[in-house]
């Protein structure tokens, strides 16, 4: 498991302060400890054991720290790698994407909230899925929260 020991940054790359401002000690006690982990200290949760890995309900996945809408379910596809597979998010600034060295020498793409800075987990590209973008966003269950359509 990839995590760091500090929490993450309240600006995004560019420096910008994220839209969303979450004080961590609140959030802390309104997460259970693996969600709050995985969100703000960029852990992940195993394989094959989140609620939403294989998930069909139609409807919108939010980020479970901010309530930001970030993928919807007609995006999502099986993809068998254990977690929650999107081929893109809901729009363009819904998510940031960073270099993450954290498994040097392999160099991965972490994805995280575009309004509250949360990380939601990585996006991989070239793998030969068979969706409209040739990518895999491969997101942690406990960073989401899926609001089905009514």
């Amino acid at each position: 498991m990839s995590e760091s020991v500090e929490p993450l940054p309240s600006v995004d790359p560019e420096g910008k302060p994220y839209r969303i401002q979450l004080d961590d000690g609140v959030l802390a006690q309104q997460l259970d400890p693996l969600a709050f982990q995985v969100l703000r200290h960029a852990g992940t949760e195993r394989a094959f054991t989140g609620e939403y890995t294989d998930e069909d309900t139609v409807g919108v996945y939010r980020c479970r720290a901010c309530d930001a809408e970030l993928f919807r379910s007609e995006e999502k596809f099986h993809s068998g790698c254990g977690w929650p597979s999107f081929y893109a998010p809901q729009s363009g600034d819904a998510v940031v994407l960073l270099e993450d060295r954290s498994l040097f020498p392999r160099v991965r793409t972490e994805v995280r909230c575009g309004s509250c800075g949360s990380h939601l987990g990585h996006v991989f590209e070239g793998e030969g899925y068979d969706v409209p973008t040739d990518q895999r966003w491969c997101i942690n269950s406990v960073a989401l929260r899926l609001e089905p359509k009514s």
